[in-house]
């Protein structure tokens, strides 16, 4: 125990010592704050362009609703020439120019419309240009029929579906934006520490190797607690890293708030995990069900998330890291272990795809197989935890994932009890497997 011990401290103190582990401590937040607040500039900016289309409006239909908006500028050029508006709107460098022919039949001028410009045009500005033509389009068509727009437009009712449990309580809105916020953040925490500080195992155990330190340090300790050692070490120093980057960043993100005036929130609003209908329920949520949101924060799982999440990150962590140490290992250099990444990256990355399932369908027989299966579980259940898990389900696939962790440790020993000390030959699956037999 007291060399376990031992190396552990001798791999967090070289870790953290490490010029480029403090460099990189010291710049990720303000390069992460940095480009955050750059992004939510560039945001603001582009919301506040100014765009100007021109149109020609032959079917004498549409004029009343091209109307100037904040960040768009309506240009009639309906009487020019088609080929002379084009050149017009070049010179002028409009952003484009809408041509609206005259047609027999509303039908067929639904689908005669044109949008002339240099490039693509925006997604969105289309989108609002043809919402608003088949809005008009079937108000004409109403009004032919003979109904009164006014009245059926006064007959729309907006219907809001309030969430309730059997049990009588309530929800709100904003309760699955904020589970899905929650589950999909921790994920991905997991997901990048695994990857990251995994991989630093793994290139711990190849320089050691290639600089034959490994051989004096293995005449005294066994090779099982030299890899625990690695894997531990490693861990403390990465858990070291992340508090330090998240409290700065946190502290960056409110000075530059408080003092520079950004807006973060920007953000969020842009972010393309939440669709405008998302981000729409979210601001009616908060302003008009504020005792339901409070509500809702009051009932949620803060303390099983969190300590599923430290169970999770460190099973997560522990297992993933103990097969990187044996690949680097097993190899001479890092060129070497292409070969064997994709099938220990292919779960995770599978995890974090299956996580997007969660959202729509939390406890469906996908979502609750790979939130069990041990490879997925510390990305899938911690997604899956905000919106109601079984206590037997989180039993289950704890034990899995500690049962694995046991196994994937001994095989990952063996592999590492014999790969740290051959050198000079490639190794392949088939050279592994009957390394597992010695």
């Amino acid at each position: 125990m007291y060399k376990l011990r031992l190396i552990i401290k001798r791999e967090f103190l070289s870790k953290v010592r490490n010029r480029s582990f403090i460099v990189m401590t010291i710049l990720s937040p303000v390069i992460m704050v940095a480009m955050m607040a750059l992004i939510a500039y560039l945001n603001v900016k582009n919301s506040e362009e100014v765009r100007t289309v021109a149109y020609i409006d032959q079917s004498s239909i549409f004029a009343d609703i091209l109307k100037d908006t904040k960040t768009t500028k309506y240009i009639n050029l309906t009487g020019v020439p088609l080929d002379e508006a084009k050149n017009q709107a070049v010179a002028a460098d409009y952003y484009g120019l809408i041509f609206i022919p005259k047609q027999d039949s509303l039908d067929l001028l639904a689908k005669s419309i044109t949008f002339y410009g240099e490039g693509s045009p925006s997604l969105n500005l289309i989108g609002s240009l043809e919402n608003k033509f088949q809005r008009k389009i079937r108000d004409i068509k109403i009004e032919k029929l003979g109904f009164d727009t006014a009245l059926i437009k006064a007959a729309n009712t907006d219907v809001e579906i309030s969430s309730e449990k059997y049990t009588g309580e309530k929800g709100s809105k904003i309760g699955s934006i904020l589970k899905m916020i929650a589950g999909g953040a921790f994920g991905y925490l997991i997901f990048m520490f695994i990857i990251i500080y995994g991989t630093s195992v793994m290139r711990s155990v190849i320089e050691e190797k290639t600089n034959r330190i490994i051989e004096v340090i293995i005449s005294s300790v066994k090779p099982f607690k030299l890899m625990l050692g690695k894997i531990l070490g490693n861990a403390l120093a990465g858990i070291l890293q992340f508090i330090i980057w998240i409290i700065s960043a946190s502290l960056l993100m409110f000075a530059i708030s408080s003092f520079l005036g950004a807006d973060f929130s920007v953000m969020s609003s842009n972010s393309p995990q939440l669709t405008p209908e998302m981000t729409a329920q979210m601001q009616e949520s908060l302003s008009g069900n504020l005792t339901l949101v409070i509500h809702e924060l009051k009932d949620f799982p803060f303390v099983t998330l969190f300590t599923a999440f430290i169970f999770y990150f460190l099973g997560g962590y522990l297992i993933y890291s103990s097969i990187y140490a044996a690949i680097g290992a097993a190899v001479d250099n890092e060129t070497d272990t292409q070969q064997f990444m994709l099938p220990v990256m292919l779960p995770l990355i599978v995890a974090i795809y299956v996580g997007f399932s969660v959202i729509e369908n939390p406890h469906g027989p996908i979502a609750v197989g790979f939130s069990i299966f041990p490879l997925t579980s510390p990305i899938v259940m911690l997604m899956r935890i905000p919106f109601g898990v079984p206590w037997w389900q989180i039993a289950l696939s704890m034990t899995l994932l500690l049962v694995t962790f046991i196994g994937v440790v001994w095989f990952a020993a063996k592999i590492y009890r014999i790969g740290i000390l051959m050198y000079g030959k490639k190794p392949s699956y088939k050279e592994i497997y009957k390394w597992l037999k010695y």
